[in-house]
């Protein structure tokens, strides 16, 4: 590739704005986190939270969010009209295309990612910081447990053998959800402040 390749590729990037990608292994709580810190956020039109896009319905009991069928999604997806997608548990995820007007437009936009969709968030965004969201394997089978979808021990045991590692990232913080939510929270508060300056 040649210098004017990349730089021609680099300035397609979105920006100015940009994403803050939310990920980390289910009841490591990253939406209790970013709930939290989108009450503290109120009122602030710099700033978006996305609402997912997922092909379940929208009464199963999870995360507020857009419920569309497996066809529709697809078409959407293919038609380049979401913002980033990934599949995940039977299931494909999408972030709204309403975030990249959000972000060209110099706003930051905060969104529940995918460790499955990093590779092509750092090829798209110009500023991309992804926030990591943790705890030790035991708390997340914990937290898990009282879902009620599976038990503890086995919880553990496909959490032990899930790749929870990251890939290499410009921007990256990791924050261990194990204490008070407000915590996690401040701390989700200073990593994007300290990004943005």
């Amino acid at each position: 590739m040649t210098v004017l390749d990349k730089t021609s590729k680099q300035a397609q990037k979105l920006g100015p704005g940009a994403l803050v990608m939310v990920v980390g292994p289910s009841g490591a709580g990253k939406d209790t986190l970013i709930y939290g810190y989108r009450d503290r956020c109120e009122g602030d039109t710099n700033i978006m939270f996305a609402r997912r896009l997922i092909t379940r319905p929208a009464d199963a009991g999870s995360e507020p969010h857009e419920a569309v069928c497996h066809e529709e999604m697809s078409q959407l997806i293919d038609q380049g009209r979401v913002a980033l997608s990934w599949p995940a548990h039977g299931l494909t995820y999408a972030l709204p295309e309403c975030i990249d007007d959000h972000i060209t437009k110099g706003g930051i936009a905060i969104a529940n990612g995918s460790r499955k969709a990093l590779a092509e968030a750092v090829e798209k965004y110009e500023k991309l910081l992804v926030v990591h969201i943790t705890a030790p394997i035991h708390v997340l089978a914990q937290r898990l447990s009282i879902r009620g979808r599976e038990t503890a021990e086995d919880i553990e045991q496909r959490l032990r053998r899930a790749d929870l590692s990251l890939p290499e990232l410009p921007h990256l913080v990791e924050i261990q959800n194990t204490n008070d939510p407000e915590v996690g929270i401040d701390q989700l508060e200073q990593a994007i402040t300290a990004f943005m300056r």
